[in-house]
């Protein structure tokens, strides 16, 4: 293990660990069995490497001990004993959590991460052999969802799944990346309705149509803050000062100054519809809050900012994954950027969490798309705060002048939020998606839009298996949900086939790079939010299932070489009828798929020709044979006809010596072998 031992520190935040504590930074590895793991607040050693108990109550302020299992059993005591070798596999993975890349800050979340683990360890010693040797008896994995239970479960594939990322650095392998996919299938079911998925066209609408409501609002943002400042100004000399204009009660209360009745006031703004014209917002106002026409006070104006806030914080929840609490805790300051070797500049959420988790950090990964979002509800909320520091209900610190939350209240003199004014520190429960959408943001959406089609029921019934009937059925609006976001995103990000388009990926092309890397392979030094981590982990592992069962159940992907070939591994992967014979082919690393333009490519490990930019080497050419490793898929042959099209348009431009004319007419011949395969 090549390791950098500077940067291998504790992690356990405690105010008596500091940097000149004997067990703060580890010196070799693993550790000398006499090394100081446990140091109390007193400098007194309580636990060395090699024992067999590590007593880490002075971490959690309660009695807690790691049992490794190597020492006196106890007939007392549950937990049975291991052998020495498991033992010491038990102590490098708990060395690991602590003093490695992770570097877990709470005791509590290394205990329950150790106690998961040693029901696996167990498990294998029962069984007579390492923990590190499970992936060679198959029967034992099996095991596994038998040991653990199913609420337990998730967490478990997530920390086997950094145990298998960090095999280099531990030098030993739980359980690799056939294992976890073999685990995931057979989890242990969790009797809980499952968290439904947005169907594709719905998602893809209600992303375009926030898109285009933020897009509305910077496009014209410079006069929307000039007629805010003006409609300030104009309350500010009706009432004497912004702040009278803030403190003002019924008693005191005084008409609008874009009251129609007092246009026959010397001075007179003229009504609020008049001056949204005057400024050229008229037509955003009309298209966005609803009844506009209809109404003439300037209360509109505070429904525009709250129509736009809350558009903003649900296209970040699209493409974060975070909870309405979460999200509803954003500052204006919560987009930084990571800089990365390969991608460039990588945006990076950071909140306020809402959870006790210390671990879980308030870090997620985001799509740079994010940004429009952030810039129209950080421009509101800084309107907004003109008023609220002006208001002694709310005071408002220095940093949340400078910084305000995104999610704002309408706070301004003629706002409704005004009359419940308090202070700044207490903040709103972030409301019901439902309700917002019926009593505020009522023109975000086309209701006919928002209508189940069959094909939406099948696919959304196809990835929530338990999807309650009484509110989804083929008519009916489906019923759009904070938590719903964070289970559709991890899917979409690893969507294939008709689950996903062109649009899709276009939508998610950032996502879908940047959140595998980040959350899967611990990719940064950043420490993100662990909620996030899991349900990215499950998707991905849950699509490689997924697709695997496809090509070998349906009828749709074929080999080319099926005549001459009947031993070949397609074809008894097509035949396979059960999927524990298509898991066991999969699990021996017989079964592989990677998705392509004409179908999937099962060759094991890498392919040097790609399949992706080009499948010149895939369907064959004039000379060559198609690939023996190819699948043909007969459900991409409307999409083959439309590119061989575009292929041959393209070729009539070029001239016949040039080198891209060469490449398109190795293109079209694999696209004909395709078509003439079918």
């Amino acid at each position: 293990m090549n390791a950098d031992f500077q940067e291998m520190t504790i992690g356990i935040d405690r105010d008596f660990i500091k940097i000149t504590s004997p067990n703060y930074r580890i010196t070799s590895w693993p550790p000398a069995r006499d090394w100081p793991v446990v140091v109390d607040e007193h400098g007194t050693i309580i636990s060395r490497w090699g024992d067999p108990t590590w007593d880490i109550t002075s971490w959690v302020g309660r009695r807690k001990i790691l049992n490794f299992g190597d020492g006196e059993v106890r007939k007392r005591k549950q937990s049975e004993p291991l052998s020495a070798e498991n033992a010491d596999l038990m102590r490098k993975i708990a060395t690991w959590l602590i003093w490695g890349p992770l570097r877990i800050r709470s005791a509590a979340t290394i205990y329950a991460h150790i106690y998961v683990l040693r029901t696996i360890v167990s498990l294998c010693n029962r069984n007579g052999i390492s923990a590190d040797k499970l992936m060679r008896f198959p029967k034992v994995l099996e095991q596994v969802p038998n040991v653990i239970s199913a609420s337990n479960f998730d967490a478990a594939i997530t920390l086997l799944h950094y145990l298998y990322d960090a095999r280099e650095f531990l030098g030993f392998t739980i359980v690799d990346a056939n294992g976890l996919k073999r685990l995931v299938e057979i989890a242990p079911k969790h009797e809980t309705i499952q968290t439904p998925y947005i169907p594709p066209r719905i998602w893809l609408y209600q992303i375009g149509r926030l898109r285009e409501c933020l897009t509305d609002f910077i496009t014209n943002q410079t006069q929307i803050e000039a007629c805010f400042q003006f409609c300030l100004n104009e309350y500010a000399k009706q009432y004497g000062s912004l702040e009278a204009a803030l403190a003002r009660t019924n008693e005191n209360s005084l008409m609008s100054p874009f009251n129609p009745e007092l246009k026959y006031k010397k001075g007179f703004p003229g009504t609020f519809h008049e001056v949204v014209a005057r400024f050229g917002l008229s037509e955003i106002f009309e298209k966005w809050v609803g009844g506009f026409k209809d109404r003439s006070h300037i209360s509109g104006l505070s429904s525009y900012f709250s129509i736009v806030t809350f558009a903003s914080l649900l296209y970040i929840c699209n493409f974060t994954l975070q909870r309405r609490e979460e999200v509803g805790s954003l500052r204006s300051s919560c987009l930084l950027w990571d800089s990365d070797e390969k991608f460039g500049r990588v945006p990076i959420i950071c909140g306020e969490t809402t959870k006790t988790d210390p671990d879980s950090d308030a870090r997620w990964v985001a799509s740079p798309s994010v940004e429009i979002a952030i810039q129209a509800s950080s421009a509101i909320a800084h309107m907004r705060m003109i008023c609220d520091r002006a208001n002694p209900k709310i005071m408002p610190s220095d940093a949340d002048q400078s910084d305000p939350y995104l999610s704002s209240t309408a706070t301004e003199p003629w706002g409704l939020g005004l009359r419940h004014a308090r202070n700044y520190k207490i903040r709103s429960v972030t409301k019901d998606l439902q309700e917002t959408l019926e009593k505020v943001c009522s023109m975000l959406f086309d209701q006919e839009q928002m209508k189940i089609t069959a094909e939406d029921l099948a696919i959304a019934k196809r990835l929530t298996t338990n999807l309650p009937e009484k509110e989804f059925f083929v008519g009916a609006i489906w019923p759009l949900a904070w938590h719903q976001y964070r289970r559709t995103g991890a899917v979409n990000m690893f969507a294939s086939g008709e689950i996903s388009d062109s649009t899709m990926q276009q939508q998610l092309k950032h996502s879908s790079r940047l959140m595998p890397l980040y959350y899967g392979r611990n990719h940064s030094r950043l420490r993100f939010n662990k909620e996030v981590q899991t349900a990215v982990l499950l998707a991905m592992y849950e699509a490689q299932v997924e697709i695997v069962k496809v090509a070998a159940a349906e009828d749709r992907f074929f080999s080319p070489h099926a005549l001459e070939r009947k031993e070949h591994l397609a074809i008894n992967l097509l035949s396979a009828k059960e999927t524990n014979e298509l898991v066991a082919m999969a699990k021996k690393g017989a079964v592989n798929f990677r998705e392509h333009r004409l179908g999937g490519c099962m060759k094991a490990g890498l392919c040097e020709y790609g399949g992706l930019e080009s499948v010149a080497r895939c369907a064959g050419g004039k000379d060559r044979k198609p690939c023996p490793d190819v699948l043909f898929d007969r459900a991409k042959e409307p999409r083959v006809r439309a590119e061989l099209r575009r292929v041959v348009e393209e070729m009539k431009i070029l001239p016949a010596v040039h080198p891209r004319y060469n490449a398109l007419a190795d293109e079209r011949t694999a696209m004909e072998n395709y078509l003439n395969a079918l």
